[in-house]
């Protein structure tokens, strides 16, 4: 299903997929960030640091599947990161969206955050990590 042409990472490649993924769990076990917070973050240092780290705030409101329990705030924060690594590309946004929904939905079943808080406890971390180590790779096949 991948819209883009299939390579294995580099080793550093590999490397940036692992540093979003650890940082991305430790922001949200510290505490200092929710899940869509943490995975925003990580891939804003790495992949958009021009972006102001205020940036982070506006996906405030995705935690806890947008206060409401439906869709992973994870989920939310990753598909805000490639909009904003993307830019213009509104085909290749639309497709690795999609890539990162199907990806999410294989592995947890759902993507609806009230869901997998009862059938995954405990995994909102992991997960969180997870999700942003999933859009850096989205990102470095490209």
């Amino acid at each position: 299903m991948s819209w883009f042409k299939k390579k294995e990472l580099t080793a550093e490649e590999s490397n940036l997929v692992r540093q979003c993924t650890r940082e991305a769990e430790e922001l949200y076990r510290s505490g200092s960030h929710h899940c869509a917070e943490a995975v925003l973050e990580s891939v804003r240092r790495r992949f958009t640091p021009e972006l102001p780290p205020s940036m982070v705030q506006a996906v405030s409101g995705f935690g806890g599947g947008s206060g409401s329990g439906c869709i992973c705030g994870a989920v939310s924060g990753g598909t805000v990161a490639l909009g904003l690594a993307l830019k213009e590309d509104k085909k290749g946004i639309t497709q690795t969206t999609k890539e990162l929904h199907v990806w999410f939905k294989e592995k947890y079943g759902v993507t609806c955050c009230k869901t997998i808080r009862q059938t995954h406890k405990g995994a909102c971390p992991l997960l969180t990590g997870e999700v942003a180590g999933k859009v850096a790779e989205l990102l470095n096949k490209q």
